[in-house]
């Protein structure tokens, strides 16, 4: 099968970074909230700063019935938005792969309650700033891992993997996608949920263990609870989730993680799909988790309390 025609679902930070770069190599479309959204991506295109600088020329619509058929659709939404967006393409393009790369766990499950489509499992790590409609800076430069989910062929895995890096984005293609997505999983449980509740974007503190007070020991000793869920559900992970942190935080930018912005803007946050569903995996299995289980309830809590406040003020 060759790829040549894509559609990205949201017009966020990693939908726009897909879908400019995708547009070098394929027909490109984008299915927006808003159409005055789609009318500025069909006017004037999406512009790419940062780690590159080019404008992508893409076609948009806010209405899922003006989509042509497409080879592959990229479900580029949070995940509090999976729901919706698969149910906006329920009954279109029924041979298309669809790519989910939400953090967690769940989102295919999601998606198939809405179509049988071939689908694909993604993680991704890279990342930028949305500065408007039409204009992303694409920040951090790193890999898309792809994998298969429920059958479909690897090769047609390879295929996606291989026109995302011809876009001039990083990607690699897993026979199977679970010990890259747990070590992910256990990542952003964590970090996601700590950055929430400290205000703190991703940075030095989150590995600093010199002294007692150091956030880090908080860090690691989440992580080993994600890692013993992992061992539990038999999952060999591809890379140890602390060093996943140390590394990152040792680049010299600070990176604001989407929980963070969520709860800034007092909107829903992605909590079920992420720490949510590694506290119920560890329930599942039997595993103690009191530290993740404690985030997941205070996140929960935060959520609470600006709703109520806000339910207040109204």
């Amino acid at each position: 099968m060759n790829i040549e025609r894509v559609c990205v679902v949201g017009g966020g930070v990693i939908g726009s970074l897909y879908a400019a770069h995708l547009s070098r190599v394929a027909d490109v479309w984008v299915l927006t909230r808003r159409p005055e959204h789609a009318r500025a991506l069909e006017e004037h295109g999406l512009e790419v700063s940062g780690r590159a600088e080019f404008t992508g020329r893409v076609h948009a619509t806010d209405d899922p019935a003006q989509l042509p058929e497409v080879d592959v659709a990229i479900l580029a939404t949070k995940g509090t938005a999976v729901d919706a967006a698969a149910q906006a393409l329920q009954g279109r393009f029924p041979e298309a792969m669809v790519v989910t790369v939400q953090n967690g766990l769940g989102a295919e499950q999601i998606v198939r309650a809405h179509g049988d489509w071939p689908l694909v499992s993604g993680v991704t790590f890279m990342s930028g700033t949305r500065h408007d409609d039409r204009h992303v800076e694409y920040i951090l430069d790193t890999e898309t891992w792809l994998g298969p989910y429920n059958g479909i062929p690897y090769e047609r895995v390879e295929e996606l993997a291989e026109l995302i890096q011809r876009s001039g984005l990083k990607a690699r293609a897993f026979r199977d996608l679970k010990p890259a997505q747990w070590s992910k999983l256990i990542f952003n449980a964590t970090v996601n949920a700590v950055a929430a509740l400290t205000g703190l974007p991703h940075d030095r503190h989150f590995a600093d263990e010199a002294s007692p007070a150091g956030l880090g020991h908080l860090v690691h000793a989440l992580m080993e609870e994600g890692k013993a869920v992992a061992a539990a559900a038999g999952i060999e992970l591809h890379e140890d989730p602390w060093q996943m942190n140390v590394l990152a935080t040792r680049r010299g930018s600070a990176h604001y993680p989407s929980m963070l912005e969520d709860v800034e803007a007092h909107r829903p946050t992605e909590i079920e799909l992420i720490t949510g569903s590694l506290v119920r995996e560890a329930e599942r299995l039997g595993v103690p988790v009191p530290l993740q289980l404690t985030l997941y309830r205070l996140i929960k809590a935060k959520e609470d309390s600006y709703r109520e406040s806000e339910g207040r003020q109204a």
